[in-house]
């Protein structure tokens, strides 16, 4: 079984220039401008990158830019990898001259954590250890880990325990372990936005594990995304639109360890149990970082707390379908 779950299974990039057309991924391209096409794998994931543009040589620029970044970010924050720099820090405890961008996404994550008081935790790494190593014992008891190494586990946990500037970063609690799947892939999606349009791509969808338009679409309306239904998560079950935002969704059914379905990979930091209060939990945020970790940490929080962080932080849209089957609607 691998190292961590992945909600990751495809990444795009679909862009155009300013005043060009764009078209769903898939589609053929109509004749008023060039279309590049890459296919590969980038980040762990099957990717498709395409780019309209009236400069062939241009647009192939735009797609070697934007893998070079994204593997860029995955040299730091994969743990698929025994040389990132995560994987190092998990394995030394402590990292000297991190690279910056790692700095970057724990002093977030440090504003997510006092947000959502504590539900948003990186370091859930060695509770999803736990669980691993407990249901892959053919023997495992199906009401989860002993409760003893349960609390042994949770002596390790709690972001207060991470310790990082510019020039070092630490664990101070002996076992700690960071997984940032919560948040890098949103980070990583930020990133190759922001290179677009500093190449003068005015209109994109970008998804590198979490979703994030760059302006309207080219004829000025919204983009259109797809929420999985939780029952069956291969079918959409709602839709939203958004212009020049990031939309990622959370949900018990991306993971689980037993066939039951009681034990998943959003775990309570505070006290190791799973996500039981929203079946699907749907964020929109003006950045991918923000809906990616705010998605994962609203999945462990009631309806009254998601509203309160949504005031704190005056921006967003919350859609979450509870463990009921109630649909909720919240807004800042």
């Amino acid at each position: 079984m691998s190292s961590l779950p992945s909600r990751r299974r495809f990444i795009g990039i679909s862009a155009a220039a300013a005043g060009l057309s764009l078209l769903p991924l898939g589609h053929k391209a109509r004749a008023e401008a060039d279309l590049v096409i890459w296919q590969g794998q980038v980040m762990g994931a099957v990717a498709t990158l395409q780019i309209h543009h009236h400069d062939r040589a241009a647009a192939r620029r735009l797609i070697d830019r934007a893998l070079s970044e994204a593997r860029r970010l995955e040299q730091v924050f994969s743990l698929y990898r025994d040389d990132s720099a995560l994987t190092v820090l998990n394995r030394q405890g402590a990292l000297v001259a991190p690279p910056a961008e790692l700095v970057t996404v724990l002093k977030d994550c440090r504003r997510y954590f006092e947000l959502t008081r504590g539900r948003f935790d990186p370091t859930v790494q060695a509770l999803w250890t736990l669980y691993r190593d407990h249901f892959s014992r053919p023997d495992a008891d199906p009401q989860g880990p002993p409760a003893q190494a349960l609390s042994a586990v949770l002596a390790r946990t709690g972001f207060d325990g991470v310790a990082f500037n510019k020039d070092r970063i630490a664990l101070r609690r002996p076992g700690m372990a960071l997984t940032l799947n919560g948040i890098a892939q949103g980070f990583a999606t930020d990133q190759v936005v922001n290179l677009l349009r500093g190449e003068g791509i005015e209109s994109s969808l970008v998804d590198m594990g979490e979703s994030r338009a760059l302006g309207a679409r080219p004829d000025g309306s919204a983009w259109r995304f797809g929420v999985a239904d939780p029952d069956r998560p291969e079918r959409i079950g709602q839709t939203l639109e958004a212009i020049d935002q990031a939309v990622a969704t959370s949900g018990a059914y991306g993971f689980r360890f037993d066939p039951a379905g009681r034990f998943n990979h959003l775990f309570d930091p505070r006290t190791g149990d799973c996500a039981h209060l929203h079946r699907s939990v749907t964020v929109v945020m003006p950045t991918a970082m923000a809906a990616d970790a705010l998605s994962t940490a609203f999945s462990l929080m009631a309806p009254a707390d998601i509203a309160r962080a949504l005031r704190e932080l005056g921006e967003g849209e919350v859609r979450s379908i509870t463990a009921s089957g109630e649909h909720l609607a919240l807004r800042a």
